[in-house]
């Protein structure tokens, strides 16, 4: 069976949440395509391969933008969306709620709930796969607070607060509940009944306990009387079930299926977090690499492109290359005393976009890039408009092939994701 129209409308606030998202849906069956930005000057709003599928999801770039902006962007994508007559609407977040004080999550959600003429919905942000859970309100990476995790030197966006609650009452002045564990690991049925009853009570948003993939479905499945979902990736693990259990997707759909894309491979790498020094730290251990440092960039920019492309260019053939901005906290702190912290993260985003394009000239056709602010500009860099989803790497990361031609295939990944081994797993799963 196809779906004329998608089930699901999805919005995203960075390129590897998109992805991630995607990712969930193509594992549960679901045909999913990836419009990549969104503005008036898009090559895809009517292209023939955004009908027959399950979902389309539209990555923009906006958890770092003002909050002004980054309603603007999600209203315009989600009208679009809307023209689909999709049954469900999806906003994706990070699953550690990377958010300044000022937003962006609640303004986005406020204003997409007055769009929909929707009076409530759920913050689901957990991602149990990841180890990222939510109980009792409190946000947990491992076993550490999300304010005791690495996510507290995040450079745009630190965590200094685990309670989501209180996250989110300090960027909307409606009202905010729980909905505790022992609700949500009772079933569908009780939780969609405290749902209701918070929704009589005038709550607008409810708080999701999760501390298992079950519980993220639970909560997925309760939550699917209403039009607008909210959360990480795993808040969508149970519509593939509830699509199937109503007739609308086959019982096995095979929806990983990507072309075959040839040509060379390089990794560029731009997130500072944790799980990104440890992949970066394991592929220099065998594997050729070369370091781009903001410092450097701020003093002559070009010479450091030149530099690093005379290094790569001639190792592509015998064997993909990592390039890579990422380095220690300490490190990242001293480039921003120096810099600035938007300077010194967008001189790196704009050398590995930049050295991207000339790669892609030299003939490199499949890129994995780390970070989800360097994705985006490298996305953009290529002119890609739209993405088929393949299967997945790891947890929250698929390959992913461009509709648009010459085929490219990309593996986007947030910072925070991925085993040790990533770069290479990934590398060996597209030969």
């Amino acid at each position: 069976m196809e779906n004329s129209t998608p089930l699901l409308g999805a919005i995203a606030d960075d390129y590897t949440g998109a992805t991630d998202l995607a990712n969930t849906l193509v594992s549960g069956g679901m045909k999913t395509n990836l419009i990549v930005g969104f503005g008036e000057d898009s090559r895809v709003y009517d292209h023939s391969e955004m009908q027959n599928v399950d979902a389309v999801i539209i990555a923009l770039k906006t958890r770092s933008v003002s909050a002004a902006d980054a309603i603007e962007q999600s209203l315009r994508a989600l009208a679009w969306l809307k023209k689909l007559n999709c049954r469900h609407f999806f906003f994706k977040y990070c699953s550690t709620f990377d958010s300044t004080p000022a937003g962006n999550i609640g303004p986005v959600c406020d204003a997409m709930l007055d769009y929909l003429d929707e009076k409530m919905t759920v913050v689901a942000p957990a991602f149990p796969d990841n180890a990222r859970t939510v109980y009792q309100g409190n946000l947990f990476v491992g076993e550490s607070l999300l304010n005791e995790s690495s996510m507290k030197n995040h450079p745009l966006t630190p965590m200094t607060d685990s309670n989501v609650l209180r996250l989110m009452r300090g960027q909307t002045t409606r009202d905010v509940a729980l909905v505790s564990h022992e609700v949500v690991s009772r079933g569908v049925e009780v939780t969609s009944e405290k749902l209701d009853a918070l929704e009589a009570q005038g709550v607008s948003y409810a708080v999701m306990d999760s501390i298992n993939n079950d519980d993220a479905a639970n909560v997925g499945l309760a939550s699917s009387g209403r039009r607008l979902l909210t959360g990480s990736s795993s808040a969508a693990l149970g519509l593939p079930k509830l699509y199937t259990r109503e007739g609308l997707l086959p019982e096995a759909n095979l929806a990983s299926e990507l072309p075959e894309v040839e040509g060379d491979s390089v990794v560029l790498s731009g997130s500072c977090s944790l799980a990104t020094n440890q992949q970066v730290e394991n592929w220099l251990k065998s594997r050729p690499g070369i370091k781009v440092d903001p410092l450097e960039l701020s003093a002559d920019f070009g010479g450091v492109i030149r530099r690093v492309l005379e290094w790569a260019k001639p190792r592509l053939s015998a064997q993909p290359v990592l390039i890579y901005a990422t380095s220690s906290p300490e490190a990242v702190k001293e480039s921003q005393a120096q810099l600035g912290v938007h300077e010194a993260g967008d001189l790196v985003e704009r050398a590995l976009a930049a050295i991207a394009i000339e790669l892609r000239d030299a003939g490199v056709r499949k890129f994995i890039v780390a970070g989800g602010e360097t994705s985006g500009f490298v996305v953009k860099s290529l002119q890609i408009s739209a993405l088929r989803v393949g299967p997945m790497i790891d947890p929250g990361v698929p390959w992913t092939a461009s509709i648009d031609q010459p085929a490219i295939a990309l593996a986007l990944k947030s910072g925070n994701f991925g085993a040790p081994d990533f770069f290479e797993k990934a590398l060996e799963m597209i030969k």
